[in-house]
């Protein structure tokens, strides 16, 4: 996470609400080979005050096997970035910098029983279907019989409970009002320049 605590926020809601935007994340951990890394979409789910984070893998991924023995592991969502222009300022002597989002989840993964695993599946194309409406949402139900089943023993679904996470938005919030509104207005309609008025002002 960026160091500065300005640009962190922990609160649930905007972890879930960057979640909701952008589901592919980058999971990160150690196998016999070293650090690895598997990209996969989540449906992320509130559990109690916390958030757990569902996800499946191929079971020929190098993350499969150590992940279901029990594993920690990092996950990181990226969303929008950019880069922004000291030109953009009126003040003088400013330094290009870098404005994004980004959510990143610690904590240990284990992995789901086939019920899980199918609830999850499930869960996930309802998910990603319900973005394309009005098209009526495909379902597993539409596959030949027992073709699902079959295709079930290529993957392992997981669940990651995170002892950390935490979204980073840089949104400049280290400027004065009227510069983020000016490198706001550079940026057009850009989703950052979107993001960036959504912060509160000063």
């Amino acid at each position: 996470m960026h160091p500065a605590a300005l640009f962190r926020a922990a609160e649930v809601d905007a972890v879930l609400d960057h979640l909701a935007a952008y589901r592919l994340m980058a999971l990160f951990a150690v196998c016999g080979a070293g650090l690895r890394v598997a990209h996969a979409p989540v449906v992320a789910r509130r559990d109690g005050e916390g958030v757990v984070l569902d996800f499946h893998l191929s079971r020929n991924n190098a993350l499969t096997a150590v992940f279901a023995q029990g594993a920690a592991a990092l996950a990181v969502s990226q969303g929008p970035d950019t880069y922004v222009s000291p030109d953009w300022y009126a003040a003088a002597d400013q330094v290009p910098t870098w404005n994004y989002l980004s959510v990143e989840a610690e904590g240990e993964v284990t992995p789901l029983d086939t019920s899980g695993l199918v609830a999850l599946l499930d869960d996930l194309s309802a998910q990603e279907e319900a973005r394309l409406a009005p098209k009526a949402p495909w379902t597993r139900h539409k596959m030949s019989p027992g073709r699902f089943e079959a295709m079930l023993a290529g993957i392992q679904g997981f669940r990651l409970r995170p002892h950390r996470l935490e979204a980073t938005l840089k949104l400049s919030q280290n400027k004065p009002a009227d510069e983020r509104a000016r490198v706001a207005a550079a940026l057009g309609d850009h989703p950052i320049a979107l993001a960036m008025g959504r912060i509160p002002t000063d």
